[in-house]
């Protein structure tokens, strides 16, 4: 717990984060058996469950954007009229984005985010490395990010507003 204190400021989720540990360690050890320093490897787990919430807390989400083959249904029924607008000018806004990222990088990120390819599948496909695919991801998802910030979308800001408090701690 002291770890967790010193590490993951929302304390809150101490116990949670701890019960997650107590799982990683149960499953670990019932497949691989007892590790020799049991000390280390809880400290590891704890590490290691640490870097996976702070890698997903960094994830960009792409739900809050429409989807686009159900886009012209929506705005019919669902939206007013500056709602539509508004839509419009993100998904322009999206496009440019998109557009600015290298070929490669915008290639991935499409196949990732809209095709919905999983990472292995993408890596395949392409003929890289699956490392290669999850950085490429991050660095376009992390630029489209700050260009909608930049631009004021809503979606974006509350995104960048983390990454930036996450940055000052």
């Amino acid at each position: 717990m002291r770890l967790l204190r010193r590490h993951w400021r929302y304390s809150d989720e101490h116990h949670d984060i701890r019960q997650d540990i107590y799982v990683r360690v149960y499953e670990s050890a019932r497949c691989n058996g007892l590790p020799e320093s049991t000390t280390a490897f809880v400290f590891t787990c704890a590490r290691n469950l640490l870097v996976d919430r702070v890698r997903r807390a960094q994830a960009v989400s792409f739900e809050s954007f429409a989807d686009l083959a159900d886009l012209p249904e929506q705005l019919e029924s669902d939206f007013s009229p500056e709602q539509f607008a508004s839509a419009r000018q993100e998904l322009r806004l999206l496009q440019l984005a998109l557009n600015d990222l290298s070929p490669r990088c915008r290639e991935i990120v499409v196949l990732r985010k809209i095709e919905g390819l999983s990472q292995k599948d993408i890596a395949t496909q392409l003929g890289i490395a699956i490392g290669t695919v999850e950085k490429q991801i991050t660095i376009g998802v992390r630029a489209l990010a700050e260009t909608l910030y930049a631009q004021g979308v809503e979606a974006a800001t509350a995104w960048m507003q983390r990454m930036r408090r996450g940055r000052e701690n």
